[in-house]
C-alpha cells in the first residue's frame, strides 16, 4: 500500500474509534450471530455440583494489533437473567467519549437454586411466594460466597485477563446476598451494588448484623450503592402498615439506609438512591448505570478536560493531561491504570496532521511507548510521526522496534521503502 494511502487510512480508522464509540465496541460477529460473550464452567467441590458462567471479555484483550489489556471484572448475580443488559451497559459508559468507568470484564453466574445460594440464613417464616420446602433449601449463602472466594475467582484470574479489582452486582436475593458480603467479607470486592435488596429476609436478620458490623471502621477503600424501587405505590405512612412483602421490603431497605447514614466514619462509601417510577423488576437497568457513575467517580474527565482533549488549538498539553488524570485514577483503584493505547495514538494521529501541533503529537506517542513498551504498534506508530516529519533515521529505528516486537506486512514495506531511499 503506497504510504499516503497508509498514513491516511490508519487515521481515518483511528479517528473513527475516537468520535463513534460505537465501533471501538462492535460485537463479534460468527457465522452471521452476534456474539457476546462465552459461556465457561467451574465444577465446585464447594457447591458440589458443576456451574456455568457467561463471560463478556472487552475486543481489546485479544486485539492482533494494541497491546493486551487486563480489566477489572464485574461478578454478577442471576447472571442469566442480566448478562445482556449490564454489558450493555458497561459498554456504552466505558467507551469513549464516554469514558464513566473503565472497561470490565462480566462473569456472569446463572442460578441452580436461588433460594439455597443467595439466602444467607435459613428462614422459617411463610412469605406467600416461597414454599415450605423451597424455604428448608434455603440459607447456603455463606457456601455460596465460598464458592466465590475459593474457586471461582481463582479460576477467573486463572483463565482471563483480570486486575485486582472487582465488583459485586446483585438484584433482590442477589441485592441480600451483596449485603451479607460486604458485612462479612468486605475484603472480597472492592464495590458492591445491591439493587432492591431483599433486607426484609428472615426477619431482618442481616440487618440486626449489619447494626454492629458497620459501626466497625473496616470499610476503607469499599463502596456501596444501593437501589430502592417502588414496590408498593403508596405514600410512606401507608407502607408503615403495609403487612405485605412488598411493605416489608420497603420498610427494611428504609433501615439499611438508615443504618449506613449512622455509620459514617466507618470509611464506607456509599450511595442509596430511590426510584419511584419502578418497580422490583424493572429499576436493575437504570440502577446498574447509576451505580457505575457512582463507584468511579474519578474516572471520567470533566467537561473541560474533555473538550482540551480534543481540541488540537486547546493550550493544555494533551499528554501531561492524560498522565495527570490517570494517576488519580490508579490512586484510586490501587494499581496502575493507563489511558487507552488505541485512544491515545488516534489523538496522536489527529495532532499530527496539524503542522503547529507536531510536538504534541510527539508527546501523545511517545506517552504510549512508555506504557506500552512491548506493543510493536506504538512503535509503527512513532516511526509514522518521525516518516511524516522528514525524519527517516528516526523512522527507521521505531519500524525496527515493532518488526522485533511483531511482523507485519504494511510496517516491513514501510520499512523497506525507506531503507531503500538511503
Amino acid at each position: 500500500m503506497p504510504k499516503f494511502n497508509s498514513f491516511f487510512m490508519k487515521l481515518l480508522f483511528l479517528l473513527a474509534l475516537v468520535v463513534g464509540p460505537a465501533l471501538a465496541q462492535a460485537q463479534t460477529v460468527q457465522n452471521n450471530a452476534i456474539v457476546i460473550g462465552r459461556v465457561d464452567s467451574v465444577t465446585s467441590a464447594v457447591l458440589k455440583e458443576k456451574r456455568k458462567l457467561w463471560v463478556y471479555v472487552p475486543d481489546g484483550a485479544t486485539s492482533p494489533v494494541y497491546a493486551p489489556r487486563r480489566y477489572p471484572v464485574v461478578y454478577l448475580l442471576d447472571g442469566d437473567a442480566w448478562f445482556t443488559a449490564t454489558t450493555g451497559v458497561l459498554q456504552k459508559l466505558s467507551g469513549y467519549p464516554n469514558s464513566v468507568c473503565p472497561e470490565m470484564i462480566v462473569v456472569g453466574i446463572p442460578n441452580t437454586n436461588r433460594t439455597r445460594d443467595l439466602t444467607p440464613s435459613i428462614s422459617t417464616t411463610a412469605t406467600g411466594e416461597l414454599s415450605a420446602a423451597v424455604l428448608k433449601t434455603s440459607g447456603g449463602g455463606e457456601n455460596f460466597t465460598a464458592f466465590l472466594e475459593k474457586e471461582l475467582i481463582p479460576y477467573v484470574d486463572a483463565h482471563y485477563p483480570t486486575t485486582p479489582h472487582r465488583t459485586l452486582i446483585g438484584h433482590s436475593f442477589g441485592g441480600l446476598l451483596v449485603v451479607n458480603t460486604l458485612v462479612h467479607h468486605p475484603a472480597l470486592f472492592e464495590n458492591y451494588v445491591a439493587i432492591d435488596p431483599s433486607m426484609w429476609w428472615d426477619q431482618e436478620k442481616l440487618l440486626q448484623q449489619a447494626h454492629e458490623v458497620l459501626a466497625q471502621p473496616r470499610f476503607a477503600g469499599r463502596a456501596l450503592f444501593v437501589a430502592s424501587a417502588n414496590n408498593t405505590g403508596q405514600d410512606s405512612l401507608q407502607v408503615l402498615q403495609d403487612p405485605s412483602v412488598g411493605g416489608a421490603m420497603t420498610r427494611s431497605k428504609w433501615r439499611l439506609r438508615d443504618e449506613l447514614a449512622r455509620n459514617r466514619r466507618n470509611g464506607l462509601r456509599w450511595a442509596y438512591q430511590y426510584y419511584p417510577t419502578d418497580t422490583h423488576n424493572t429499576v436493575p437497568l437504570l440502577a446498574t448505570y447509576d451505580a457505575l457513575h457512582f463507584l468511579f467517580p474519578a474516572y471520567a474527565l470533566s467537561p473541560a478536560a474533555t473538550s482540551d482533549l480534543f481540541n488540537p488549538a486547546s493550550k493544555v498539553e494533551q499528554a501531561a493531561l492524560l498522565e495527570a488524570h490517570y494517576k488519580q485514577i490508579s490512586a484510586q483503584a490501587g494499581y496502575p491504570v493507563l489511558p487507552s493505547e488505541v485512544t491515545v495514538n488516534a489523538l496522536a494521529y489527529r495532532l499530527m496532521a496539524q503542522p503547529e501541533q507536531a510536538a504534541r503529537a510527539l508527546a501523545l506517542f511517545q506517552l504510549n511507548v512508555r506504557n506500552y513498551p512491548t506493543s510493536f504498534n506504538v512503535h509503527d506508530s512513532l516511526g509514522d510521526y518521525y516518516q511524516a516529519q522528514g525524519q527517516p533515521a528516526r523512522a527507521i529505528a521505531a519500524y525496527t522496534k515493532a518488526l522485533q516486537l511483531k511482523e507485519y506486512p504494511e510496517t516491513r514495506q514501510k520499512l523497506t521503502q525507506l531503507q531503500a531511499k538511503k
